[in-house]
């Protein structure tokens, strides 16, 4: 595997090879260290990234949202099995700011953003049925107008510190290639790894 002279060109040039492979290629898992210590993961959608690192939205009082406040660190693992490929990514945790939250909101379908504002992500509800009948009260409020985006929904950005780059090869014999650098301000370095 040849480095390329950024690992984001790297996973550019993979995500649009698992593109025609995957039917979901930014569903990636997260994982986050509790607020308790305890190791959680979950899948997440990552819509955007750029040299800057990977982003990914959510309700920032749910379990990961208060997970990464008390830890700013995560990873975030993407398996591409028709490609036979996937990416491994860790570092650092910062919310992106209002305006980028903003325009990943405007993106979203309608749907979507009427049931981002009427779920309080991770904490208990009622029963199915109220969730959905505050949804249908969330619909006639804004019947013609712009869904407004909740102050408690945003993004977050890994800032990756460590991204590694694996290809399925035959008997196990997989390619590894690990770009790695000390801090956000540092050089890349890369590294092949055994299988």
């Amino acid at each position: 595997m040849i480095p390329f002279p950024h690992p984001l060109i790297h996973f550019d040039e993979w995500y649009a090879t698992a593109r025609a492979a995957e039917p979901q290629p930014d569903a990636a898992s997260l994982a986050t260290l509790g607020t308790d210590g305890q190791p959680e993961n979950r899948t997440v959608l990552v819509p955007r990234w750029s040299s800057r690192g990977f982003e990914f939205y959510t309700d920032r009082g749910s379990r990961k949202g208060q997970a990464l406040a008390a830890h700013p660190r995560a990873a975030l693992s993407w398996l591409w099995k028709g490609a036979g490929r996937q990416v491994r990514a860790e570092g650092l945790v910062v919310p992106t700011s209002e305006a980028e939250s903003d325009a990943c909101w405007a993106s979203s379908a309608r749907e979507s953003q009427l049931s981002a504002a009427a779920s309080m992500q991770s904490q208990p509800g009622e029963s199915r049925a109220a969730l959905i009948a505050g949804l249908r009260e969330l619909e006639a409020e804004y019947l013609g107008r712009e869904v407004p985006r909740p102050a408690r929904w945003g993004g977050y950005r890994l800032v990756p510190l460590r991204i590694e780059f694996w290809h399925d090869n035959e008997f196990h014999l997989n390619d590894r290639l690990e770009y790695a650098r000390a801090s956000t301000t540092s050089p890349w370095r890369t590294r092949t790894l055994q299988p």
